[in-house]
């Protein structure tokens, strides 16, 4: 990949294996990204067993890169690992908390992030899975993680065998903002979204779910009040259970 210009999400893999030594190569390189305090709160799952795959799948709502991949990768925020070393010091550790959580999780996204551009400046496709927060209670027992740990952010991992098109972006003056935050007009919203809004494919999800535009799309059929209420509260009582609340 030349620039992250042209990077593009990759769902479709070769049956062509990724070599340990390349692979530990990349996460080794990827443990530079920047870290809180350079505790380095973070763990990865490497998962290549296919039945393992298999017990992953539902959990990731059976998406087909899961099992299509030939490698997932499930990064964790991780205080295990630094409390029971500091425990081993005599020193008095009091990362059970869900600031702790936080700081553990921005270093995992920054070290998945430095991971997934290594990998596809290799020549790997990637595929960013948000279904890991949706179930990190089955995804915490299937492997097995400890207290003070969590599971972040899964990956799979291969070489591309698609080149699909690039998904569109927002215009960068809906993002940037000068000195401070600048709140949005409508005027400033319809220029935002008119773009993404105008669309054919797009166009066809709000008719196909007979709305009125595509903000109904996503606030009654793909990310609704309820699901996001009911997943909420699972992530909560998950994070009870690993010891951060």
């Amino acid at each position: 990949m030349a620039s992250i210009i042209e990077r593009r999400t990759i769902r479709k893999y070769k049956k062509e294996d990724i070599p340990a030594d390349k692979l530990e190569a990349m996460l080794y390189q990827a443990s530079r990204a920047a870290t809180m305090g350079n505790m380095q709160l973070y763990s990865v799952v490497i998962t290549r067993s296919e039945e393992m795959k298999e017990k992953l799948s539902p959990l990731h709502f059976n998406q087909p890169m899961v099992k299509g991949a030939p490698v997932v990768l499930t990064f964790c925020a991780d205080f295990n690992r630094f409390t029971k070393w500091c425990d081993l010091r005599n020193a008095n550790a009091g990362y059970d908390n869900f600031l702790s959580f936080v700081n553990a999780a921005s270093d995992t996204l920054l070290y998945v992030q430095a991971f997934c551009s290594l990998a596809e400046a290799a020549g790997y496709g990637t595929c960013y899975l948000g279904t890991t927060l949706y179930n990190p209670k089955g995804i915490i027992d299937v492997l097995q993680l400890p207290r003070l740990t969590f599971p972040i952010a899964t990956i799979t991992l291969g070489v591309p065998d698609e080149q699909p098109e690039q998904p569109d972006r927002l215009p960068h003056l809906a993002y940037i903002h000068e000195e401070t935050y600048a709140d949005y007009s409508s005027n400033q919203l319809d220029i935002i979204y008119y773009f993404k809004e105008q669309l054919q494919e797009n166009m066809k999800f709000v008719e196909l779910n007979n709305k009125e535009n595509l903000a109904q799309v996503f606030t009654d059929c793909r990310y609704t009040k309820k699901d996001n209420e009911a997943m909420s509260a699972g992530m909560l009582d998950a994070l009870k259970q690993q010891g951060f609340l």
